[in-house]
């Protein structure tokens, strides 16, 4: 508290200090009849000076940080796609430099040479045609340049990906990421949010899940019967407003179980083979060098951005629509431990949007492999796929719980909108 007070002590005593010795020179230009606007040949001179000096040091200081830090600080580009996105970044940063150092040379040299000097009146000269043309015609082609070479890269790491490219999806949630592979068939299984359950997270749609979204809905802790018995019990005496809240979330789970029979009446169970094969891998995505991959991203409550920053990739993830991007990793993470000398790196998912108050911590370790390494990795999933997961743990469903609450909010939400 002492320091505090000091501190502010000294501050205030400085603002009255400088206040006094403005007074002071106001005092003193009065004393020699100096006008305050009157600016000396001498100041002109000094300021002038002191423009080329700034210049120097304005220049001197972003070359000393351009070699003390490297060019852009990216570090190497770890994909195919990367390379030409790397190239266009640099010519950016080529155009944007070349012209930092031109427009700011030419501020502090005019600046310099064409100090006010006693008895040389300011030289009127108001429009140019061709300098009007120059500067206008110049910066509209380079930016056009820019634009089409950008969509163009942008179009090629977006386009679709071929039809051997490895499929996974990865699905974002507060605050972490799921991989779910496509398994032997290359094909992802689909999915309904209304299917979301404690042992399918993800939402997975086949013939069982649709019967275990159902049977909880129906019969879970805090599904339609319960509510029903709740609300029939005459030895239980309701407030109005309980009794309110629990009739609108009778409603919604009724309007609820209502989509999920249509979805049963209306699902295909030949396209559960889709789904059965699929895998789900949480840590860590490992990837293949050499391999293209197509991602399809989900979110379930918020944005979030994934981002692969040494991938030079990145895709916003978005509540109830699926997006997408491809691209082929070509260093394998031992190969880019040898590049930095540094055994302890590795690749990383981050997101990229602030959606939370956990978001520093959404990652994901990526790992790159050599083919014969990622064969053995892919083998050693085939015993883990969502058939033999999800039987594992729906071999009670009365023991699990459906997070019903969420399921019914989307609905609404949905139907609202």
């Amino acid at each position: 508290m002492v320091t505090k007070l000091v501190i502010l002590a000294v501050i205030v005593l400085g603002v009255i200090a400088i206040a006094q010795l403005m007074r002071v020179y106001e005092i003193s230009s009065k004393l020699r009849n100096k006008n305050e606007a009157e600016i000396s040949n001498r100041d002109n001179k000094f300021n002038a000076n002191l423009m080329l000096l700034f210049m120097f040091i304005l220049f001197g200081g972003f070359i000393w940080l351009m070699l003390t830090y490297g060019w852009t600080g990216r570090g190497d580009s770890a994909s195919v796609h990367g390379r030409d996105i790397d190239w266009l970044l640099n010519l950016n940063f080529v155009i944007i430099i070349a012209v930092f150092f031109l427009t700011n040379a030419l501020l502090f040299l005019f600046a310099y040479k064409y100090v006010k000097k006693p008895g040389v009146p300011a030289f009127y000269y108001p429009h140019n045609n061709k300098l009007e043309m120059l500067w206008t015609v110049t910066p509209a082609v380079v930016l056009a340049i820019i634009i089409i070479l950008g969509l163009k890269t942008w179009n090629e790491a977006t386009s679709d990906a071929e039809a051997e490219s490895i499929r996974v999806e990865l699905f974002s949630k507060q605050f972490d990421w799921t991989a779910r592979y496509s398994g032997v068939d290359n094909t992802l299984g689909k999915f309904d949010y209304k299917l979301t359950t404690d042992n399918n997270e993800l939402a997975i749609l086949t013939s069982n899940t649709i019967d275990t979204a159902i049977h909880y809905m129906e019969n879970g802790p805090m599904g339609i019967q319960t509510l029903e018995d709740k609300l029939n019990d005459e030895h239980v005496m309701w407030t109005p407003d309980d009794r309110e809240a629990m009739m609108n979330d009778l409603n919604r789970k009724n309007k609820l179980i209502r989509l999920l029979y249509q979805m049963k009446g209306r699902h295909d169970s030949k396209l559960d083979a889709q789904a059965w094969d699929d895998f789900i891998q949480k840590d860590t995505l490992y990837l293949c060098k050499g391999k293209e991959y197509e991602f399809n991203f989900r979110s379930k409550d918020v944005i979030h951005s994934a981002y692969f920053p040494h991938f030079r990739a990145q895709m916003n993830t978005v509540p109830g629509m699926t997006t997408r991007f491809k691209f082929i990793p070509d260093v394998t993470t031992q190969e880019m431990r040898v590049k930095k000398n540094d055994n302890k790196f590795n690749y990383a998912l981050l997101c990229n949007k602030i959606c939370g108050g956990a978001h520093y911590k959404m990652k994901m370790m990526v790992v790159v492999l050599e083919e014969g390494d990622y064969k053995k990795w892919e083998e050693s999933k085939l015993t883990q796929t969502f058939r033999d997961k999800y039987f594992a743990s729906a071999s009670a469903p009365e023991a699990d719980e459906v997070d019903e609450t969420e399921m019914v909010t989307e609905t609404e939400e949905l139907e609202e909108n």
